[in-house]
């Protein structure tokens, strides 16, 4: 791909056009070559390289480019001066059996994003599901935030609420009059459902779906979870449940 092409995909329109988003840095890039071990549609990747990184170690093709240039196409101020090239198609494995999922209803914020996906790169075998409207998962302070979790975890973009009643029979969302996550049928669902950090989910579109109500019990003394908060302890309980 020619740089100037590269530098376009600072921007969702042409990471969406040209099917590529960037990953910078040493961490990101070495957990990119640790998931490409495991998933090879990884592969695919390419490194962007200034004279001192020309001789990392990496299954990726390989381009040694100037400062000048790799200042052009970095995100950050200061560049280490490796940059990867990653296909986002390789970011989104077809679905597998039996796999729960995390759908995230209009979520705004990079940084939520980033640690919900942490969380279920920790835990692993849980796919992200993103409704229209969401943070562009691809995003560069998306994929900082995540600490190449993002790698980890298969995802899918744009996917309309009303779809999931074709995929998942039993969805559960949080609510405060929900049944606690500690009873068993919170373990047995298989999407779980998580709103907008300011407004939530419609609720017709919760009925729609008969999805089933649950809740983090707490002391009431405040009016909600941060939303990284509360799908972490939504996936732990989960795991618990299934122990």
């Amino acid at each position: 791909m020619k740089l100037d092409d590269i530098k376009k995909l600072q921007q969702k329109k042409y990471r969406a056009q040209l099917g590529y988003c960037l990953v910078e840095g040493e961490h990101l890039v070495l957990e990119l070559q640790r998931a490409a071990a495991q998933r090879p549609a990884l592969l695919g990747a390419e490194l962007y390289l200034t004279d001192s990184y020309q001789h990392w170690d990496s299954p990726f093709r390989h381009h040694l480019i100037s400062e000048r240039q790799m200042a052009s196409i970095s995100d950050t101020k200061t560049p280490q001066g490796i940059v990867a090239l990653v296909p986002i198609d390789a970011l989104q494995p077809a679905p597998s059996s039996g796999e729960p999922a995390i759908y995230l209803h209009q979520i705004q914020d990079p940084g939520n994003l980033g640690t919900i996906l942490r969380t279920l790169a920790w835990f692993g075998g849980y796919r992200c599901l993103l409704s229209p409207g969401s943070v562009d998962p691809y995003n560069p302070k998306v994929i900082r935030a995540s600490m190449g979790a993002i790698f980890h975890v298969p995802l899918e973009s744009e996917v309309p609420i009303d779809t999931l009643s074709g995929r998942y029979h039993q969805p559960g969302y949080l609510d405060m009059q929900g049944d606690p996550i500690s009873s068993p049928g919170f373990a047995s669902c298989d999407c779980y459902i998580f709103g907008n950090e300011a407004r939530g989910v419609p609720h017709e579109a919760l009925s729609a779906l008969n999805a089933q109500a649950f809740t983090i019990p707490g002391s009431g003394l405040i009016e909600s979870l941060n939303l990284g908060t509360a799908v972490s302890l939504s996936v732990y309980e989960r795991q618990r449940g299934k122990a």
